[in-house]
């Protein structure tokens, strides 16, 4: 998963125009336009690294050089330098706080996503821990992509990527049967078809009706497991992908995930986790060369 480099620069820019304004008065009282300074950016915590990709995309655009000493993806210990950095000292500060905020995120979405990732697979269970659409604006594409970095699924980032049929439109349409059905009559065959189901009998409806995944919403774990039991007897869970969502913790999550679903999603995973903590230390000052 990887945004065209022309798109991730126009997005880049838009950070620092909302960042910088009309320039970065503090640093231009300062720091003389001529100065050079290097630069390293480390990690205070034990984490995840996401969002080395962008930072040097960003630094790149602003004629920075830009040396990751690690990848997205690598578990590393606090205190790590992650990258430096050498050009400019007036672009390296007006670069430093987006940066900064998108490697912080990244990796503390990242972090969160290993760690559930890890609880899944060292109680053996063979279950996708995927995110949802529940990101800040704006943000879908790197809190995804960190996700991914972290070692879950992405799931869709838009409303195009796969037919999802929810409660408001089962209401709308008068029941799991119409929406299915209407749903049914305009998609092609190269898109999935995930119908919300809220009671086991609109999940059976679903898996009967041809949904390729059925999302079980809000529901308990006994209510889970009598629904997929219910779909078993009736021949319909080979048929069938099972997702789980709605209501997942740290602490119930392996309780749903012994159940045998296909996909656990969670929200959380991109609306609350906590940032990492990081910083941009200079360590070198120096004038440019005049010949």
């Amino acid at each position: 998963m990887e945004m065209p480099k022309v798109a991730l620069e126009e997005k880049l820019m838009e950070f620092l125009k909302e960042d910088i304004g009309f320039g970065d008065i503090t640093s231009d009282a300062v720091v003389p336009a001529d100065t050079n300074a290097s630069a390293e950016i480390v990690v205070k915590e034990p984490a995840v690294v996401a969002g080395i990709l962008e930072a040097r995309t960003f630094f790149q655009m602003l004629g920075v050089e830009f040396t990751a000493m690690v990848g997205d993806g690598e578990q590393v210990a606090s205190g790590t330098s992650i990258a430096e950095v050498e050009g400019s000292a007036r672009a390296i500060l007006a670069a430093e706080r987006v940066v900064l905020n998108i490697l912080m995120r990244m990796s503390g979405i990242a972090t969160e996503t290993r760690r559930l990732v890890g609880k899944v697979r060292d109680a053996g269970l063979d279950v996708r821990i995927a995110a949802t659409r529940k990101t800040a604006p704006g943000l879908r594409y790197l809190d995804k992509r960190a996700v991914l970095v972290g070692g879950g699924d992405p799931h869709r980032s838009r409303l195009d990527d796969l037919f999802i049929v929810k409660d408001n439109h089962i209401k709308i349409a008068g029941g799991v049967e119409e929406a299915v059905k209407r749903t049914c009559s305009v998609a092609s065959f190269s898109r999935k078809i995930e119908v919300e189901a809220k009671t086991t009998s609109q999940a059976v409806d679903a898996a009967k009706l041809g949904a390729d995944i059925v999302m079980l919403d809000n529901m308990t774990v006994e209510h889970v497991k009598t629904t997929m039991k219910t779909l078993a007897d009736l021949r319909l869970r080979d048929k069938v992908m099972i997702e789980i969502s709605g209501g997942l913790t740290e602490d119930n999550l392996l309780d749903y995930a012994r159940l045998g679903p296909d996909i656990i999603s969670l929200g959380s995973l991109t609306h609350s986790t906590r940032a990492i903590d990081m910083s941009l230390e200079v360590v070198e000052v120096k004038a440019k060369h005049r010949g």
